[in-house]
């Protein structure tokens, strides 16, 4: 079935087994349902529509496809930017369907589609769990998954998609199926890391991990050290680690806001995150040489699982913003230069956030059973955001996050990382030619209409 795109259409008939809302544009709470977690994305879908229940999602879908609408599913509206128009368009917003379910015997969770992470953590923590959750406590686990999802237990423990072991599913013709290894193999390779064009995810189960507390926290230098303490994270980078341990170089410039702790409140700094599984003492190691640099703050401790959740101080409720991220190569001197150059103090636009995050050991390992994303080809992740609170500063924001994206350039990786992506106009492809052919085939075998949209969409084969 081909999609037309309709502009306008009259939501007062019922849908057919639909318990939740369908809200059309113009009508009361069609606002609130419609807006991106970024403040600064203008969503317009024909309708939106709030599901109770994965038997509520096909009817939507099914409901869709008789209006020759196409359908786009967002959880919290994360990495909303690069969906683009909406016209002709039904938005499923799935976040009143949150249940969360632990089994701590077989140490794995059944969550559904518009769950965030910070609560599937504290849930599996009760058990003596952990989840490879995401930095940002309030993204919903859907979209992280479908995108292959970065946390930072995963130099450890891998890629998050590749801890999933079924996925519930509404394809495109509104059938709710069950993927997994034995059943839609190819459905369940594809959601895993090939991202949300292949149904409308319902709910996941993925394998948790025995894991109660880490080594981590922050090391913080004033802002003009940037230098010597990047090129110093750098150079620990850059020897044999071990897996289980992460690290993060980034600047951060703090807003004079209220949510923010006062003793660093509208304050710039350089800082090297840290999170470490297993002995503190070996951690405690490697970082000496980030230490000797005498930071004016040193948090790293011992900490439980849930406040990973809130170490990254990614903000947890929606802002406006300009952000966008690449995968690197490597990150010699020259490329921790261009990076201070263009992230550090003195550039035209402050940017709120800007890092560098250390990638490889498992999540660089393909195993036998992984999905689309096996293995993520990079050794580090660039992610530059600035927050935008009048439009007058869109532009300037977006152009000091492009003019680093820019400098780095030289060092960057030939795969890039799809939830990182938050434009349209990188270079490098998200997955290797013939992972992305394959997903094109299943794509033309589940849904040769391409009525299912996602952020980076991947379209049928002809």
């Amino acid at each position: 079935m081909s999609v037309n795109t309709i502009t306008q259409f009259p939501f007062a008939d019922p849908v057919p087994g639909l318990a939740g809302r369908l809200i059309g544009a113009g009508e009361d709470g069609y606002d609130q349902a419609r807006q991106a977690w970024n403040l600064t994305i203008d969503q317009r879908p024909d309708a939106v529509v709030l599901p109770e229940s994965a038997a509520d999602v096909a009817a939507a879908v099914r409901y869709a496809r008789s209006r020759g609408l196409r359908v786009a599913a967002q959880a919290t509206g994360h990495n909303a930017g690069p969906l683009g128009d909406l016209a002709g368009t039904l938005l499923m917003r799935t976040d009143r369907m949150r249940d969360i379910r632990i089994d701590p015997r077989a140490r794995v969770a059944r969550v559904e589609s518009g769950a965030v992470w910070l609560d599937v953590v504290h849930a599996a923590a009760r058990h003596g769990l952990a989840a490879l959750a995401g930095s940002s406590p309030d993204v919903g686990v859907a979209g992280y998954m479908l995108g292959g999802g970065l946390s930072f237990l995963s130099r450890k423990h891998g890629i998050a998609a590749n801890s999933v072991v079924a996925i519930e599913v509404v394809t495109a013709n509104g059938e709710l199926v069950r993927a997994d290894a034995d059943h839609e193999p190819d459905l369940f390779w594809a959601l895993r890391g090939g991202g949300g064009s292949f149904g409308v995810v319902t709910a996941l189960e993925f394998r948790l991990f025995p894991i109660t507390e880490a080594y981590a926290g922050v090391l913080w230098y004033p802002i003009e050290r940037g230098p010597e303490v990047l090129h110093a994270w750098g150079e620990l980078t850059h020897r044999e680690l071990p897996d289980e341990l992460t690290t993060v170089g980034r600047y951060l410039k703090l807003p004079p806001i209220p949510d923010i702790p006062e003793a660093i409140r509208g304050k710039s700094f350089v800082i090297v995150e840290a999170y470490h599984l297993g002995d503190p003492a070996a951690a405690d190691e490697l970082l000496a040489p980030l230490r000797a640099l005498g930071p004016v703050n040193d948090t790293i401790t011992t900490v439980p699982v849930p406040a990973l959740s809130h170490l990254h101080m990614d903000p947890e409720h929606p802002v406006p913003g300009a952000g966008d991220g690449m995968t690197l190569d490597d990150l010699p001197p020259a490329a921790i230069d261009a990076f201070v150059r263009t992230a550090g103090p003195g550039t035209p636009v402050p940017l709120l956030s800007a890092e560098l995050r250390h990638l490889g050991g498992e999540m660089g390992r393909a195993r036998p059973g992984n999905g689309a994303l096996a293995k993520l080809d990079a050794q580090y992740v660039l992610y530059a955001v600035g927050v935008t609170p009048v439009p007058e500063l869109v532009q300037p924001v977006t152009a000091q996050v492009e003019a680093v994206k820019e400098a780095l350039a030289p060092w960057a990786a030939q795969q890039a990382y799809l939830n990182f992506a938050e434009t349209r106009t990188h270079q490098a492809p998200m997955w290797p030619h013939e992972v992305y052919q394959r997903l094109r085939e299943i794509k033309a075998a589940v849904d040769p209409g391409n009525v299912i949209r996602s952020n980076h969409p991947v379209p049928p084969t002809s």
